[in-house]
């Protein structure tokens, strides 16, 4: 943590250099919150308490026409314990290089997944699906995407590291998706082929879909999962929805559902065989304060879970409540040192 937090400070000093160009956007991202957490009714202690959820550094910015660039670093992560190196604790780094419609990238990127649910940054999160909890979805890899239909649609195909390179480092992912952007409706979804094993693969088909209609929004995410030469539907899937209402621009009003159930005897490392859980929870996002160099927001959230998990270390568990409040400052360290 001690190294973390002298990175942070030389970092923010360094950029200070270049506060009068475009060349460098730098954000630090900070939650913490108040939880309590019950199970069966019963008091989880070690969940309970105030917790510092998030600590972030994003550090973005244009080379030039062409090239780009993004890092993001989370400083509450702990490195040099069980093996975990200084890359473990970044989300993702990446240069890009675009020219008209088409980009390149490499680095450590976002492993192409379809999903609202997924995209949606973890700090803006406060209760997820079983197969969120348990994706490693940041991996080294590269990945071309060409964007049409006047910025309306992209598509990305991207190579990489498998997520379950912890059973094995050389296995891959491949992943195609589509970006679409048309009036009230928005889409994420992608096809995909994780290696779980050399040579085996686990192929996922993921729609993410946004419905926004004035101050309205619903988020419908669908994921079905199936192994080597399986062709099932709906016994091994994920699915999502959130319902959300702003009735003024300072405050959010939200309900989310997550089901996730495996019905099959395939090697889903995410959601476990025998799986069958219900999340549903809703909450409220207030924004005192707004603008080009702070964010801040408070908000307080309630979750229920119950059915079957079959992951005894999962955070989902059967009759499992949690209650949580808290706030995030997001704020850009150049435009406050210009100020």
């Amino acid at each position: 943590m001690k190294k973390g937090l002298c990175l942070l400070a030389m970092a923010a000093s360094s950029m200070m250099l270049w506060a009068q160009n475009d060349i460098v956007d730098l954000k630090i991202e900070v939650r913490a919150d108040y939880q309590r957490e019950y199970n069966d009714g019963h008091s989880i202690e070690e969940n309970c308490g105030f917790r510092g959820k998030y600590l972030n550094m994003a550090i973005s910015g244009n080379i030039n026409d062409h090239f780009s660039y993004s890092w993001r670093h989370r400083f509450n992560k702990m490195i040099g314990s069980n093996g975990s190196s200084f890359f473990d604790a970044t989300d993702w780094v990446w240069l890009a290089y675009n020219i008209n419609n088409f980009e390149v990238s490499a680095g450590k990127q976002v492993v192409g997944i379809g999903g609202y649910e997924y995209d949606r940054a973890p700090i803006d999160l406060y209760f997820c699906s079983e197969f969120w909890n348990n994706v490693a979805c940041y991996q080294f890899g590269v990945s071309g995407a060409y964007s049409f239909n006047e910025g309306k649609d992209k598509l990305m195909f991207q190579f990489c590291q498998s997520p379950f390179r912890t059973i094995n480092p050389d296995m891959y992912a491949y992943n195609l998706m589509w970006y679409g952007n048309h009036g009230i409706f928005s889409s994420i979804y992608s096809v995909n082929m994780m290696e779980y094993a050399p040579g085996r693969f686990i192929n996922y088909i993921s729609l993410g879909n946004k419905f926004t209609i004035d101050r309205v929004s619903l988020e419908l995410d669908f994921m079905n999962r199936a192994t080597d030469h399986q062709t099932f539907l709906f016994r091994d899937m994920s699915l999502i929805g959130e319902l959300a209402w702003k009735p003024l621009d300072c405050l959010n009003v939200f309900g989310k559902v997550s089901y996730d159930v495996n019905n099959t005897d395939n090697n889903d490392y995410y959601v476990l065989p025998g799986t069958e859980m219900t999340r549903v929870g809703a909450g409220v996002e207030y924004y005192p304060l707004q603008n080009d160099r702070h964010d801040i927001r408070l908000h307080a959230n309630y979750c229920h879970t119950f059915g079957t998990n079959t992951n005894t270390d999962s955070q989902l568990r059967e009759n499992h409540s949690m209650f949580d409040i808290g706030v995030t400052w997001k704020f850009d360290v150049l435009k406050i040192a210009k100020k």
